[in-house]
């Protein structure tokens, strides 16, 4: 993952398996106050990558919406992370001042630890993934703090590795489980398991209007 903080705001992004990211906004706009940590993603074998051990924050078996799911893995991973988000408000960073998110793998686990964390984050940003362990969450609303968290959902329609239809779906699934409202799902021509500049524009305006400065 990495973090970024200048004192009143954090951003918490998650890579994808084996060390997967497009170019990051932070590169472009903030890699002034980057900081690259590494320290919690194990090394595992994993079965989508011929069981070839890679950095990943749990075991992938398919990319589509009726794969089995690594449950215990997932789970494991999100506490890691809800962890990580416990001390960065010890640090003093209040828990409204921070987004998560990722990509890939990275953003499936952004999005299953921001539904089932108690800390109320600012946002979250969710870049060519997917929800994973869909079913178990209710029919309707969540009933957590981040049940009007707004999410920044972005996928390119030539994405073969995650599939476009895949992150359709996990836009709907979304729709019901925080405030619709708060759902954006963007699409962007062209673009593979990778990104484009116009996203990062999209993510950085997002991102802006979630954390703007604090006099």
């Amino acid at each position: 993952f990495r973090t970024v903080s200048n004192g009143i705001l954090q951003i918490i992004s998650l890579p994808g398996m084996d060390g997967q990211k497009p170019l990051l906004v932070s590169e472009v706009h903030i890699s002034n106050i980057y900081v690259h940590m590494q320290s919690i993603r194990p090394v595992m074998p994993v079965t989508f990558n011929m069981s070839m051990a890679v950095p990943s924050w749990f075991d992938i078996i398919g990319l589509s919406p009726d794969s089995r799911e690594d449950e215990p893995g997932i789970k494991k991973a999100a506490e890691n992370v809800k962890a990580l988000i416990d001390q960065e408000v010890k640090n003093g960073i209040p828990s409204n001042r921070i987004i998560l998110g990722g990509f890939s793998q990275g953003g499936a686990l952004s999005l299953y630890t921001a539904l089932t964390t108690q800390q109320k984050l600012a946002g979250v940003t969710a870049l060519s993934c997917w929800l994973p362990l869909q079913a178990s969450f209710p029919q309707g609303l969540i009933s957590g703090v981040n049940r009007d968290i707004p999410i920044l959902q972005c996928h390119g329609d030539c994405d073969l590795l995650v599939p476009l239809s895949y992150g359709s779906l996990t836009a709907e699934k979304l729709k019901t489980l925080v405030n619709p409202a708060n759902v954006t799902f963007k699409t962007y021509k062209g673009m593979i398991h990778s990104s484009c500049p116009q996203e990062m524009v999209d993510f950085k305006q997002f991102t802006d209007k979630l954390l703007p400065p604090i006099d």
